[in-house]
């Protein structure tokens, strides 16, 4: 008698321990990609084409790396307005290095083909390890207003 009793409780504890392990309590998804093709962005320049409000966001239609995934610092063309045009990443949600910011949206300013920016203002805080990396951002820091 006691022997039975002893097995059942057993076996419920061991189907117990067996479904809990099989359970994930926690995310097995790939991890979040910065920016790549078809994400919307937020034109943060004053540019005439950034500015003007539309039914559409702009979305990304090619990031220039090797891998196809956009950072900071990273260029990307978009469709804008049912136009082409390139942009300058500076900002994206995705948490990145250690002591570096993390935006609420993915900012982008838009550039010309030689690298000038085609608005003269910035209206967001551009972060601050943008200073340091290679690359000729030169004139989009000059017309930033403030770092991060």
């Amino acid at each position: 008698m006691a022997f039975t009793q002893l097995s059942r409780s057993f076996s419920r504890v061991f189907a117990d321990t067996m479904s809990l392990t099989l359970q994930r309590p926690f995310s097995v998804s790939a991890v979040r990609s910065a920016i790549q093709k078809m994400t919307r962005v937020r034109v943060v320049d004053n540019s005439s084409l950034g500015n003007t409000p539309y039914h559409r966001a702009p979305r990304v239609i090619h990031v220039y790396t090797k891998n196809g995934i956009g950072k900071v610092g990273d260029r990307v063309l978009l469709a804008i307005k049912g136009q082409k045009k390139k942009a300058l990443i500076v900002g994206h949600k995705m948490p990145g290095e250690r002591m570096n910011a993390r935006f609420d949206s993915n900012n982008v300013v838009l550039i010309e083909d030689n690298g000038n920016p085609t608005g003269t203002r910035i209206k967001v805080p551009l972060p601050s390890h943008l200073r340091k990396m290679d690359g000729d951002y030169s004139k989009v820091l000059a017309i930033a207003s403030s770092f991060v």
